[in-house]
């Protein structure tokens, strides 16, 4: 029973806008949105990814409420886990992976097959499926660029949670076909080297980097994160 409770525990603290959408934190959510419509305010901000410079930097915490805040803007959005090495939004949200978009890359099924509900208005997923040999091919494929035109066809924004950048290339391949990129780090824990190594690893790519979202800062009473380039 205790294991089952800190579990439950765990997913209140990943989908806060989702649980109590009018606490602080998921007040920080909504700035970030509006910072990142103002940082692509003269490009269109269809599609973007969320990465982090190394594991355990609260990346996939913050893909997830981004998602619940666009989607609470009354947006159609789309979160996919292109995570296929330690896929975790199918267990934040709850969501069956036997199915996912490692199975639409491989042509066994749709997209529109392949996606879940949410249990938040306007949210839809799609899980990483069964993890397969060979993420970095299939993330560069032409089977991807295919699924995400198919994609922008039925939602306003899709958002992509990829793995570490400094880990593998995963990020880095979609960073050249997504319109663009937010970087996570962690306080305390991202050394400046990893953070800045990250930040020119995907510099280079064809979209944007709209910014870095710094986790865990110790704060002062009215200033709750930071958040730029």
């Amino acid at each position: 029973m205790a294991k089952r409770k800190k579990l439950v525990n765990n997913n209140v603290r990943h989908l806060i806008t989702k649980l109590n959408p009018r606490s602080p934190i998921s007040e920080q959510y909504r700035t970030i949105r509006t910072n990142l419509q103002f940082a692509a305010v003269d490009e269109t901000l269809d599609t973007m990814l969320v990465t982090s410079a190394g594991p355990s930097e609260g990346k996939s915490s913050t893909v997830a409420n981004l998602a619940i805040v666009f989607a609470q803007q009354e947006k159609k959005v789309l979160l996919v886990d292109a995570d296929m090495r330690k896929p975790t939004v199918h267990y934040t949200f709850r969501v069956d992976n036997r199915r996912g978009l490692s199975s639409v890359l491989v042509g066994e099924m749709s997209l529109l097959e392949a996606l879940t509900k949410s249990d938040v208005d306007g949210l839809d997923i799609l899980s990483s499926g069964p993890i397969p040999p060979n993420p970095s091919e299939l993330l560069g494929s032409k089977a991807m660029k295919q699924v995400i035109e198919e994609a922008k066809g039925h939602y306003d924004l899709i958002i992509f949670d990829t793995p570490p950048v400094l880990a593998v290339t995963d990020a880095q391949i979609l960073a050249n076909v997504v319109d663009g990129s937010l970087l996570v780090v962690r306080s305390k824990q991202t050394d400046q080297d990893s953070a800045m190594k990250a930040k020119e690893l995907l510099e280079p790519a064809k979209s944007k980097l709209l910014g870095v979202v710094l986790n865990d800062r110790e704060v002062t009473k009215n200033q709750y994160y930071y958040y730029g380039e």
